[in-house]
């Protein structure tokens, strides 16, 4: 049976992956983005404008869903921003930024749309966090803490909205080749160059982690992470805590050092 799908941030990248494998499937897809896709949509996918951080274009979501299609069958909160920096370089301005559209957005988007959810009986929520909120990579506080709370704001409407026939599903992707770098926020130069090497030089693409995510979804997983390695890692977090300590703090030293050495302000400069 036809699904009907509301993805945030679907004019690129992973959501407009996820997008085009749902209309591929037979699914009628709502794209709700700032930005107009600049690619023709495929039949099936329909698009309005969305700032998740706007209450009134959440309402708007909502009357075009109840009006078009008489209702919701999915929610995927996928729209979110990236950001790099070292604790104290960061300033309240790039905190809030980060968690008005990371989590607040998401949030928005559950407080909308549970009470049509709840009418129904029925719908799945579907956020898109990322590894890194498990994982906690140094240098990316701010990033790392806002899909930490998308994790967890997961695991609260699981157990909340199980009771009247709503799922949640909370996906973990790794580095994806998308162009999420393009509104890659730092004030950290080096750490931003970083970031987005490890950006353009990811192996899956936006297409290969959305068949994944709609696999998992389809079988109803809760938390998924759809990187090999990062499974790896958070196994060792988990059942081998000194020795992932250990690997991690290596890593930063060499990354700090790498800073000092391209940056002269930083060198004389503790690690």
């Amino acid at each position: 049976m036809s699904k009907r799908i509301l993805i945030t941030g679907g004019a690129s990248g992973l959501g407009r992956a996820l997008a085009e494998r749902y209309a591929a499937a037979g699914d009628r897809v709502l794209i709700a983005d700032r930005i107009q896709p600049t690619e023709r949509l495929s039949g099936g996918v329909s698009y309005i404008h969305l700032d998740v951080r706007v209450p009134g274009d959440w309402q708007h979501a909502l009357r075009w869903c109840e009006n078009n299609w008489g209702g919701l069958d999915m929610l995927v909160n996928n729209a979110g921003v990236m950001a790099v920096g070292r604790v104290e370089r960061l300033q309240a301005d790039d905190w809030d930024w980060i968690l008005d559209i990371n989590l607040k957005g998401a949030a928005q988007g559950c407080r909308t749309l549970i009470p049509l959810f709840k009418r129904q009986g029925s719908g799945h929520i579907v956020n898109i966090a990322s590894a890194a909120g498990l994982l906690n990579t140094p240098g990316m506080a701010s990033y790392n803490a806002s899909k930490a709370a998308v994790i967890s704001l997961s695991e609260t409407l699981r157990q909340e909205l199980a009771p009247f026939g709503i799922r949640t599903t909370v996906i973990c992707p790794g580095y994806v080749r998308t162009d999420l770098r393009t509104g890659l926020h730092s004030p950290d130069r080096q750490l931003a160059h970083h970031a987005d090497q490890k950006i353009q030089s990811a192996r899956p693409t936006a297409e290969q982690v959305a068949k994944q995510i709609v696999d998992a979804v389809s079988q109803e997983r809760f938390l998924v992470l759809t990187h090999p390695e990062d499974r790896r890692a958070l196994c060792m977090k988990r059942l081998l805590p000194r020795m992932a300590d250990a690997r991690a703090a290596r890593r930063w030293r060499r990354m700090t050092a790498q800073i000092r050495a391209q940056d002269p302000q930083e060198q004389g400069k503790a690690a």
